[in-house]
C-alpha cells in the first residue's frame, strides 16, 4: 500500500517519500539532468531554476512535501522524482480545486521499472488526501492515460503572424505597454477576473500568485514570462499581456503570448496596433541581446479570443490546440460540486423546471443524475445491471436502462466542453444515446465550449 503523505518501499531497495527542504540541491541536480533536451550536452538551467522556485518558496502555494521522490536506499540518491502543484481553477463561476502533475522524470537507467507509476500512486493518494476536484497534465501523447487520464481539455493553441507584417508603431500613440509591477496587481486581477466569462473552464490567480508571476520568479526559471500593462494616455492599465522572457529566448524563432486581455468596454481594434509594435519591437530586442532568430509570433490564447478579429489583416495561421490530460478522483462529486453551472444551464432552455432521471453508463461504472424542479438534487455512482446487454431495439423496457452510455473515459470530454454530444457519437461507435429527449438534455448540460487555462506553475 502505497501512503503519500509517508515513506513506503518498493522493492529493489527503493522507497517513495515526500520530499523535504533538506533534498532541495539534490531535487535541482536530478530534474535539470533527467529533464534536459535529449540532445542537450549540458543539464537544463531553466528546470533547474524552476525545481528551486518551488522548492525554496517562492511559489506561494507549494510546499516541499509536495514533491514526490524514489531514493535508493544505500546510496541515498534519486532515481525518479514528480510533484503535485495546487492551483484553482474555475468550471464556468464554480471554483475548483486542481493539482498539476509535474516535473516527472527517471533516471536513465531505471526507466521501465514502473518507477512512474508508483509516484503516480502516491500523487492521487494526495489528491484525494488534499481533496483535489480534478487533475490536470500537459504532458506527452498518450503516455499518462495508463495511469486513469483522459485527454479532454483545450490546451494552448491560436495564431501564428509572420513577424515581417507586424507595424513598426502606433500611428495614433493612444496607449503603450510598460512592464508591470506589483502595484498593478489588482488591476490585473481584475481585467483577468472579467475575461473568465469566454471560457468553461480557467485558472485564478491571487495576489500573491499575480505578484509570483511579476517578480517571484527566478531569471532563469522554465515557465518565467515578462507580465506587461496596456495603458493609456492617463497612465491606468487598461489591458495586460505575458509573453516569453529574454532567458527563455525565442524558441523556433517564435516569440510566445501566453495571456493577452483589455478591461471592458476598451477597443481590440484601438489597442492591437499598439500591442503588435510592442511585440515587433520586443522580438527584435531578444535578436540583439541574445543573437536568436525572430521570425514569428505565437498568440497561444486558444482557440477563441477576441484579438483574433483584430489581426485577420494580417493573414495568421491558425495553429490548433493540443490537449490537458484530466482525471477526476471523484466524478460523482465533481459533477455535484459544479451543479449550479449545469442549472444555470437548465434554467436558460426549454429544460427549466426539469425533473427525473438521467443515467448514464461508462460500461463499467456510471453516474445517476437525479433532477428535481430543475436543480440537481443528487448526483451517485451508478452500474447498469449485467444482464440488460446493449440498446434494445423495438421494444421499449421499463428496466433501469442507462439514457447514455460513454466508452471508457469519454464522458469527460462532454463534461470539459473539449467535444459536443455529437462529435463523440460520429467518432466512436459505442457512445449512443437511447432517447431524443436525452440527447436534448445532455446537449443542454454539457455544452462543447472553449476553455483557456495559463497554468499556475
Amino acid at each position: 500500500m502505497m501512503h503519500a503523505l509517508g515513506t513506503d518501499s518498493i522493492g529493489d531497495d527503493l522507497i517513495v517519500r515526500p520530499a523535504t527542504a533538506t533534498d532541495t540541491e539534490a531535487l535541482v541536480a536530478f530534474t535539470a539532468d533527467v529533464l534536459r533536451h535529449q540532445d542537450a550536452p549540458v543539464p537544463d538551467a531553466h528546470t533547474a531554476a524552476w525545481t528551486r522556485d518551488l522548492m525554496e518558496g517562492r511559489h506561494p502555494h507549494f510546499a516541499p512535501d509536495q514533491f514526490f521522490i524514489v531514493e535508493e536506499v544505500q546510496s541515498v540518491a534519486i532515481i525518479a522524482s514528480a510533484c503535485l502543484i495546487p492551483q484553482t481553477w474555475r468550471y464556468g463561476d464554480v471554483a475548483i480545486t486542481v493539482g498539476q502533475p509535474e516535473l516527472i522524470g527517471t533516471r536513465a537507467d531505471y526507466r521501465g521499472r514502473g518507477l512512474v507509476r508508483a509516484l503516480f500512486s502516491a500523487l492521487h493518494e494526495c489528491a484525494v488526501a488534499r481533496g483535489l476536484h480534478l487533475l490536470a497534465i500537459d504532458g506527452v501523447p498518450y503516455f499518462y492515460r495508463q495511469f486513469g487520464y483522459e485527454m479532454a481539455l483545450e490546451r494552448l493553441g491560436g495564431r501564428v503572424l509572420n513577424a515581417a507584417r507586424l507595424p513598426t508603431g502606433d500611428r495614433h500613440g493612444a496607449y503603450r505597454v510598460r512592464a508591470a509591477t506589483d502595484a498593478d496587481v489588482p488591476s490585473i486581477r481584475r481585467i483577468a477576473d472579467q475575461a473568465t466569462g469566454r471560457y468553461l473552464l480557467t485558472s485564478c490567480r491571487d495576489d500573491r500568485l499575480w505578484r509570483y508571476e511579476i517578480s517571484g520568479r527566478q531569471p532563469m526559471s522554465f515557465y518565467r514570462s515578462e507580465l506587461c500593462v496596456v495603458v493609456g494616455a492617463d497612465d491606468r492599465p487598461v489591458g495586460f499581456l505575458a509573453h516569453a522572457s529574454h532567458t527563455a529566448r525565442l524558441a523556433g524563432a517564435t516569440l510566445a503570448l501566453y495571456a493577452c486581455e483589455l478591461a471592458a468596454p476598451t477597443s481590440w481594434e484601438s489597442v492591437t496596433p499598439s500591442l503588435l509594435a510592442y511585440v515587433r519591437s520586443t522580438g527584435a530586442h531578444y535578436v540583439r541581446v541574445g543573437g536568436d532568430d525572430f521570425r514569428y509570433v505565437g498568440l497561444w490564447l486558444g482557440t477563441d479570443h477576441p484579438l483574433y478579429a483584430a489581426i485577420e489583416s494580417l493573414r495568421p495561421q491558425v495553429a490548433p490546440a493540443y490537449a490537458w490530460y484530466v482525471r477526476v478522483p471523484n466524478l460523482p462529486g465533481f459533477v455535484r460540486h459544479v451543479a449550479p453551472v449545469l442549472e444555470q444551464r437548465l434554467t436558460r432552455s426549454a429544460f427549466a423546471q426539469h425533473c427525473g432521471e438521467l443515467r448514464v453508463s461508462f460500461y463499467r461504472g456510471g453516474l445517476r443524475l437525479q433532477f428535481d424542479g430543475g436543480r440537481l438534487v443528487d448526483v451517485t455512482a451508478w452500474q447498469q445491471a449485467n444482464d440488460l446487454v446493449g440498446v434494445e431495439r423495438l421494444q421499449p423496457t421499463t428496466a433501469a436502462r442507462a439514457d447514455a452510455f460513454f466508452p471508457g473515459l469519454t464522458f469527460l470530454q462532454l463534461l470539459f466542453g473539449y467535444r459536443s454530444l455529437d462529435e463523440l457519437a460520429y467518432a466512436f461507435p459505442d457512445c449512443l444515446v437511447r432517447t431524443d429527449n436525452a440527447r436534448a438534455l445532455l446537449t443542454v448540460l454539457f455544452p462543447k465550449r472553449p476553455s483557456s487555462v495559463w497554468p499556475v506553475v
